[in-house]
């Protein structure tokens, strides 16, 4: 008996397509082209000189030489956007989610002190619709640019029976550098330093299962706010590293509050003050029942990142912050632990 011959198109894999999304991603369709006096420009101009193989290879290749850091060490951080791609699916609006993916592996890298240098992403789907990916990748690349890093690379991958029709995934990866007698974390942080919080822009990219659940039937009203996406703290840090002292830095990501003690010593804890949660987490609060401190526990409740500088710099560096257009504040203070088991955070 004669078969037609089962190829790997109709097994479910368009090749085509994926060729062709590389074809315009290397293309100047791809992204608005800047300025060419502009900061951004000058910025990915000289990232993408030091670029020797980029999108299309089997790897990327970076020259990571720079004369200005003495001792480097590369960072590198990964993530994703979890659940958030649910909502992303309902809408059939992938715009700003690359901007989620971008902005949880870059806030991350910064908090060492690092300077971002390039990116790569891995997109997933059940059937790749080249208008779909097209959005999400130009979502990407925007991100990059206003993170300071090239889209050096990336993965497409189209996997029918793995994902339903236009559900899809992403991770992203990030990497970086910074001088090793210039890195910031809990090895700085002194008692009296000061906590100055920055505001996120919503709900970012963390505890959107939860989310989901009490928005559940009412997506539409309240698309702004589930698809607004997660903030670029990347020039906050570089104003912060030009201006100020910094002796460490905490994105607040999954598990809320829990973030700040990542970058505490184990003799520290944090005394915060309170501050008014936006209207999106009221709701949320409203709708869930859960209380201030679960709310604190699972999500960022309108506080995305946070500076640990000593006391002196405090309004210096609030200052700068509002400068460079973020929200900043007067978040708490850093003390030393009594006892051992006592909380690493709490509220005066």
């Amino acid at each position: 008996m004669n078969h037609d011959p089962i190829d790997y198109k109709k097994s479910g894999v368009d090749v085509q397509a994926g060729d062709d999304l590389v074809d315009w991603l290397n293309s100047d369709d791809s992204t608005n082209s800047l300025p060419e006096n502009s900061e951004k420009h000058q910025i990915q101009k000289q990232l993408s000189s030091r670029i020797q193989s980029g999108i299309g290879g089997f790897a990327a290749l970076f020259n990571a030489h720079f004369d200005d850091i003495k001792n480097p060490l590369l960072v590198s951080c990964t993530d994703g956007v979890g659940t958030k791609v649910k909502v992303a699916s309902y809408f059939s609006d992938y715009s700003t989610v690359g901007q989620d993916l971008v902005a949880m592996c870059t806030n991350d890298l910064i908090c060492t002190g690092g300077r971002p240098l390039f990116f790569l992403d891995y997109y997933a789907t059940g059937k790749l619709h080249l208008p779909d990916a097209k959005q999400f990748l130009t979502s990407v690349k925007k991100a990059c640019l206003d993170s300071e890093v090239v889209l050096i690379g990336g993965e497409t991958a189209e996997m029918p029976g793995v994902y339903q029709p236009r559900d899809f995934d992403c991770a992203g990866f990030a990497v970086g550098v910074v001088d090793r007698d210039a890195t910031w974390g809990a090895h700085r942080v002194q008692s009296g330093d000061c906590l100055i919080g920055v505001q996120s822009s919503g709900f970012h990219s963390n505890g959107f299962s939860l989310i989901r659940k009490i928005f559940e039937g009412q997506f539409d009203q309240y698309k702004q706010w589930l698809l607004e996406p997660t903030r670029l703290y990347i020039k906050a840090a570089r104003e912060m590293k030009n201006k100020s002292v910094v002796h460490a830095a905490a994105h607040i990501t999954g598990g809320g509050l829990e973030n700040i003690p990542r970058v505490l010593k184990e003799n520290q804890k944090a005394i915060l003050k309170r501050w008014d949660f936006p209207e999106c987490f009221q709701f949320v609060k409203e709708k869930s029942g859960l209380s201030d401190q679960e709310m604190m526990n699972t999500l960022n409740c309108g506080l995305g990142f946070v500076f640990i500088v000593p006391a002196e710099q405090k309004m210096n560096a609030i200052e700068i912050l509002k400068a460079a257009s973020y929200e900043a504040f007067d978040l708490g203070v850093v003390t030393n632990k009594k006892q051992s088991q006592e909380p690493s955070f709490e509220f005066e």
